[in-house]
């Protein structure tokens, strides 16, 4: 009952502030404008960038209404969820005026939001030897390392898989409702809980920003995203992981993870920046094979479906 409730009023809250924040970024213009010179603007009108906002203040709303007693994993999650939300505010608000933030700030808050998250005690902590059933704890400095490069990982892949209109979001909502099945399986409750608001929240966001979009999150919502997705897979499928297990978090963010992983090797084989923005993600290839924004954005979320329901048959087959 809880998980239906904080289902709800996460959808409905996120729905409620869209309008109002939307109307707020047309007054200041906070919008994202078309720029004929630049191959992944396809919209052809301006649009607001404030629903990142909303998704925020949506999720941790009814997290905190939802949850237990606030604990210091609940104020590091807070923390490092408002350096991102921050740092992706100031980075839309750059590109609004046609600039674009430096790389390096952005490295910087978004290392240091997942730093904030590791020294509440969310971190991989190691693995379950298959062979004799014992725990192996990874040393400190590895932990730290790994619970970075994942955080920082999934936050990064979402933001990059944000350009068409529902694609991010709908990847993110598939991941979440991935991750809450996974995490019930496991009997892992705060994980569930987490991971249902943030499907309710994605799936507000939604109904503004289905083709044709009416509002977008911006890099603000979409490393957000990113941030919790990657926060609830270590709080929840990593947790105690056998080898085999681990597997589970990446099939759930299947698409955006391997996606994105193909760009980057693209990118580094060809001598260009990892952080430089380009047309070079699936969504922009199937848009260029001749199919629109609506038949690419069901084809990338079918597979992504694939993709977590595969995640769910391993985690039922591990826990059987």
């Amino acid at each position: 009952m809880l998980y239906w409730i904080g289902f709800t009023l996460s959808f409905v809250l996120v729905l409620m502030l869209i309008p109002p924040l939307r109307k707020l970024a047309v007054r200041i213009d906070f919008v994202d404008k078309p720029r004929p010179d630049v191959e992944r603007k396809i919209h052809r009108e301006p649009i607001p960038l404030t629903a990142g906002i909303a998704i925020f203040v949506g999720f941790f709303a009814v997290y905190y209404a939802c949850s237990g007693p606030f604990s210091a994993q609940t104020w590091a999650i807070t923390g490092g969820g408002l350096c991102i939300l921050g740092i992706g505010l100031i980075d839309d608000w750059y590109k609004t005026r046609g600039k674009e933030l430096a790389s390096l700030p952005k490295l910087i808050v978004q290392v240091g939001a997942a730093v904030i998250v590791y020294l509440s005690g969310i971190a991989f902590e190691g693995f379950t030897n298959p062979f004799n059933g014992q725990f192996v704890n990874l040393p400190t400095w590895l932990e730290l390392v790994l619970t970075i490069l994942w955080i920082f990982g999934v936050t990064t892949v979402i933001n990059f898989s944000d350009g068409i209109d529902g694609l991010a979001g709908g990847l993110s909502a598939i991941s979440g409702g991935t991750l809450f099945v996974v995490a019930l399986t496991m009997g892992q409750s705060d994980s569930a809980l987490m991971s249902i608001i943030l499907v309710g929240a994605a799936l507000g966001y939604l109904r503004y920003n289905k083709p044709p979009a009416r509002v977008f999150m911006g890099d603000a919502g979409a490393t957000f995203l990113g941030f919790m997705l990657g926060i609830i897979a270590l709080d929840g499928a990593f947790k105690g992981a056998t080898l085999l297990s681990l597997f589970i978090p990446i099939l759930a963010l299947g698409v955006p993870i391997f996606d994105n992983v193909i760009v980057v090797i693209r990118r580094l084989l060809a001598s260009k920046p990892i952080y430089q923005a380009d047309a070079s993600q699936a969504h922009y290839k199937l848009l260029a094979t001749g199919l629109n924004q609506k038949q690419t954005l069901v084809f990338l979320c079918l597979l992504n479906v694939c993709f977590g329901l595969t995640a769910i048959i391993m985690a039922l087959q591990i826990g059987a």
